[in-house]
C-alpha cells in the first residue's frame, strides 16, 4: 500500500503513466511506502518527520492541508496558526516545528530571497519579510516589494530601513 497527501492524490490523473517520489519506514513490525508527488513535497515530509512527537501521519496530514510551499512559508514566517489549522496539530506541536524547522528549511534554500544576500542582511531581510506578513501583507508582494528595495538601496540595511522602504513601495 502507498500512502500520499491529498494534495499529491489530486495531483495523479486517471489512466496516465506518473512519477511517483517515495520513501520507506521501515519499523520492527512493518515496512510502510509512502509517496509524493514532487521531490520538494517528499522534502518537507521528511523534514516534519524528523521531529519528536510527529509521524508520518502527523506529517501526512500537514503536507494534505498545505503545500510544501505554504509549509515553509509557514515555517519561515513563524506563522503558528498555519499549523494549528491541521487537525492533530496543537500550539506545542507547531511550536515546535517552526522552532526545530527554520534554520534547516533556511539552509536547504527555503527563501529564496533570503539565500541571495549575505550573512548580516539575510537576517534584516527575514525580519523584515516577517514584520511585513504580519501587517497583514501577502508574502509575495512583501517579496517583490523588499527585492526593490535591494535593488536600489543596496543590501546591506538594517531591518526598519528595509521595513520603512518596502511600506512606501507597498502604499503606493
Amino acid at each position: 500500500m502507498l500512502h500520499i497527501t491529498l494534495h499529491g492524490y489530486d495531483q495523479i490523473t486517471e489512466n496516465a503513466q506518473e512519477k511517483i517520489f517515495t520513501w520507506l519506514q521501515v519499523q520492527e513490525d512493518a515496512h510502510r511506502l509512502w509517496g509524493f508527488k514532487d521531490p520538494a513535497e517528499r522534502d518537507v515530509f521528511l523534514h516534519l518527520v524528523s521531529i519528536s512527537g510527529i509521524g508520518p501521519n502527523t506529517a501526512r496530514l500537514v503536507l494534505s492541508g498545505m503545500t510544501p510551499e505554504e509549509c515553509r512559508n509557514a515555517i519561515l514566517t513563524d506563522n503558528e496558526l498555519a499549523f494549528r489549522q491541521v487537525k492533530g496539530v496543537g500550539p506545542k506541536t507547531a511550536k515546535r516545528v517552526i522552532l526545530e524547522l527554520k534554520d534547516k528549511i533556511l539552509k536547504s534554500g527555503g527563501e529564496i530571497l533570503v539565500t541571495k544576500t549575505g550573512n548580516q542582511s539575510n537576517l534584516s531581510v527575514q525580519e523584515a519579510l516577517s514584520a511585513l506578513v504580519t501587517l497583514g501583507f501577502a508574502k509575495n508582494q512583501a517579496e517583490k516589494a523588499l527585492s526593490l528595495v535591494m535593488k536600489e538601496s543596496g543590501r546591506d540595511l538594517p531591518t526598519e530601513a528595509l521595513v520603512r522602504a518596502a511600506l512606501r513601495i507597498l502604499s503606493a
